[in-house]
């Protein structure tokens, strides 16, 4: 699929750049779907006449299947096939969110919310294992990038276009409508995409590594810390940015509705730079620890840096800043799942990924407390964004330190599993 020492990657099938462009398509409403309750949650509040408390629990319950599910799926993905198992939680993610348009109790949405965890939890070990087993090194990186920049448009989108409807057409016409014509996406997933996928796998015998030597990687370790610190500013800003803009730094609505999608433009504008420059680089010779460390560590670095100074600057220059931050995590984005490609090997990334994707996702429980109670503890963010800023350097450290050699692994040698014709 590609020829070793061109600059210029070789052209892709048309049928796996269709994938592509549905994988991306399905992040994209895996996105808009967690962030609609955000954007309706003053409505939900008032209507089911919710305390802060429940509004808050309500909001974190995604997490708590979402999390362990991650090992579950990956297992799934690795044991049945990515393309089944991705079709099957993108039936059940947006079927949970038709359904949360019905619910006229705090339990019932908290039951959604759950199976929406449920579902989501498959794009991530799923994707993963497509990327690794269809696309050749030196195009993972813009094959990841595109579906990074899609995780950034989801939440811009929910945040204006969501929001507009929903001022228009109320929270539960639009959870319902989104929801349903969501599963559109199912019918070119089945024509164009799994029956290709499945043809791949159908056929072949392959090894595949234990759970038990997957635990015992040093890289698997470095790469879940890297990823827990990469989650833990992206979703300090997702969480916290809107307030911190509007009632530390004055700015208006208005205003902060702007910066915020500026924000996510750029960081998925820098997404899509970093997987072409890293996928040039390798396509010329580079080693893939090289590109891909570089990126990881300068990125983690930057984002510290800018973080921290906007503890320290009046309220112009912290936008900037805060922009600037964002757009760092687009040189981290594409490269955090590319590099679990590479070492777990297309028949062991879905475990590989969910381990990692469930042990970074720990930060989405702790980076949205913590900051609340730092706020209300000092009465401003500075705390915070030291906090944030440290974490991120220690995540700098964990790529470039705690990750060996970003090359496939070789499973032989350290207790594999004989799987014959696995499904895809």
């Amino acid at each position: 699929m590609h020829r070793t020492g061109s600059v210029v990657p070789d052209r892709l099938p048309r049928w796996l750049l269709a994938t592509l462009v549905l994988l991306g398509l399905a992040v994209f409403i895996n996105y808009v779907d967690r962030g609609n309750f955000a954007t309706a949650a003053p409505l939900i509040k008032d209507e089911l006449h919710l305390s802060a408390a429940q509004l808050g629990f309500l909001l974190t319950a995604f997490f708590i299947t979402y999390m362990p599910m991650q090992i579950v799926v990956g297992w799934l993905t690795d044991r049945f096939g990515a393309a089944r198992v991705l079709l099957a939680g993108f039936i059940v993610w947006s079927l949970a969110m038709s359904l949360s348009g019905f619910a006229h109790t705090l339990a019932t949405l908290v039951w959604l919310r759950l199976a929406l965890g449920v579902g989501e939890s498959v794009f991530f070990p799923a994707s993963s294992a497509i990327v690794a087993r269809c696309f050749p090194e030196s195009s993972r990186g813009v094959a990841n990038a595109c579906i990074m920049a899609c995780v950034s448009a989801g939440p811009a989108f929910g945040i204006f276009i969501g929001g507009l409807l929903i001022a228009g057409f109320g929270w539960r016409a639009f959870f319902v409508a989104f929801g349903l014509v969501s599963l559109i996406w199912a019918v070119p997933w089945l024509i164009v995409a799994q029956p290709r996928l499945m043809e791949q796998r159908a056929e072949t015998s392959v090894d595949a590594a234990a759970t038990r030597a997957i635990l015992r990687e040093r890289s698997l370790w470095g790469a879940s810390l890297g990823h827990f610190c990469a989650n833990y500013v992206l979703y300090f800003m997702l969480s916290w940015m809107p307030y911190y803009l509007v009632h530390e730094r004055g700015w208006s609505l208005t205003q902060m509705a702007k910066i915020g999608g500026g924000t996510y433009l750029l960081m998925a504008l820098t997404s899509l730079l970093t997987g072409w420059i890293t996928d040039h680089w390798i396509a010329s010779g580079a080693s893939t620890t090289m590109a891909r460390k570089t990126f990881l560590g300068a990125g983690s670095a930057l984002g510290a840096i800018f973080i921290a100074s906007c503890a320290i600057v009046g309220a112009n220059a912290s936008v900037f800043l805060l922009v600037l931050t964002c757009a760092s995590f687009g040189l981290v984005g594409p490269n955090i799942f590319a590099v679990a490609q590479t070492l777990a090997g297309a028949n062991t990334v879905g475990r590989w990924v969910g381990i990692q994707n469930c042990l970074g996702n720990v930060a989405g429980l702790i980076a949205p407390f913590l900051t609340g109670v730092l706020v209300d503890r000092t009465g401003h963010f500075a705390s915070a964004f030291w906090i944030a800023a440290a974490i991120s350097a220690l995540g700098g450290a964990a790529w470039v330190f705690g990750v060996g050699p970003v090359a496939q692994i070789d499973w032989a040698r350290r207790g594999s599993v004989r799987i014959r014709k696995v499904p895809a």
